[in-house]
């Protein structure tokens, strides 16, 4: 038995480090080595100027530029995460200080670094015409990427809207044509206006509607302004729903849900032409550097949905990828 005076005497135990012993694998440089699905208390703010906290499942990373080294250190990545990011407003000036920090607690093993956080926007929209207002979420993504001491910034949201099928439109009218050729007849001289007017009130008047469906616009952008001090969600939220016209609704009496049927109305759309509207509207917007578009009819007719993909075009900018998604299923 050891005496217990005799335990000062001892060696400390020292904590092994396998990061600094040798490195025998194979060897090379890794375009992005870091930590995905970190859930952290961010603050984000809204249309009226107010501070709201939501969880942000972050990715962050850095390249492996020192092909003998064994990796990165991924807890200085957690540490600036932890000490720049969480608990703190969700700014262009907050990410570049995030991810600057990734490549300065790398000197010598990285010189780029990438940072994403998503998470659901909420903000209060107001009803259509009754004076009412309600919370509308939107999932959003936003990027920052640091290469070549270049950083860039994208912003992504997904926007819900309502489509009514234009051909779906046009068969409905001509239903309603012949509904009313065979209750007044061919001449239109001797027809009473009044019991046109009654007709039309009733579900003989109306023997068809359109088929539509809720869709999903998804909007990727790089941001043109790298000094900006503010995330534009609201600015492109606000653009999306005006290109399009036919928002998804929150609070709803009979005199909004009126109004968006006649929006629907006045606003028939293949998917092509919702595409086309969002094209035209972020080509327009000078603090849209580049975008990518894709918009997601789910159709009420069919079992599958109508898609339609458009990129602004630019040299080295975003690919025309069907398959890229801002929230993956």
């Amino acid at each position: 038995m050891i005496p217990t005076n005799s335990c000062k005497e001892l060696p400390c135990a020292v904590m092994p480090d396998v990061a600094k012993q040798p490195h025998t694998g194979p060897k090379g440089t890794l375009n992005w080595v870091g930590m995905s699905q970190i859930e952290l208390p961010v603050f984000v703010q809204n249309l009226q100027g107010g501070r709201i906290q939501m969880l942000a499942r972050v990715q962050a990373y850095v390249n492996l530029t020192d092909p003998n080294s064994k990796g990165i250190h991924m807890s200085r990545l957690y540490v600036a995460l932890d000490n720049i990011l969480a608990m703190n407003d969700l700014t262009p000036d907050v990410l570049r200080e995030t991810i600057s920090q990734f490549v300065d607690s790398h000197e010598g093993l990285s010189d780029a670094a990438y940072l994403e956080c998503r998470f659901d926007y909420f903000e209060r929209r107001n009803s259509l015409l009754s004076d009412n207002s309600g919370w509308k979420n939107y999932p959003v993504r936003v990027a920052a990427t640091l290469r070549n001491g270049q950083i860039e910034t994208e912003v992504s949201v997904e926007v819900p809207y309502s489509s009514t099928c234009p051909c779906s439109a046009a068969l409905a009218r001509q239903l309603i044509q012949e509904g009313f050729r065979e209750t007044f007849g061919s001449d239109v001289e001797s027809v009473d206006a009044n019991r046109v007017y009654e007709w039309l009130g009733t579900t003989q008047g109306i023997r068809a509607t359109p088929h539509s469906q809720r869709s999903i616009a998804q909007i990727k952008v790089k941001l043109a302004d790298n000094t900006a001090h503010n995330l534009p969600i609201t600015h492109l939220i606000d653009c999306i729903e005006h290109a399009l016209q036919t928002p998804v609704q929150a609070t709803v009496k009979r005199e909004d849900e009126q109004e968006f049927a006649r929006l629907n109305a006045a606003n028939l759309m293949f998917c092509e032409d919702a595409a086309r509207r969002l094209k035209t509207a972020l080509g327009d917007d000078s603090t849209v550097q580049d975008f990518w578009i894709r918009v997601n009819h789910m159709e009420s007719l069919h079992a599958h949905d109508a898609v339609s993909v458009v990129v602004k075009g630019i040299d080295g900018g975003y690919r025309d990828d069907p398959h890229e998604y801002i929230h993956p299923a």
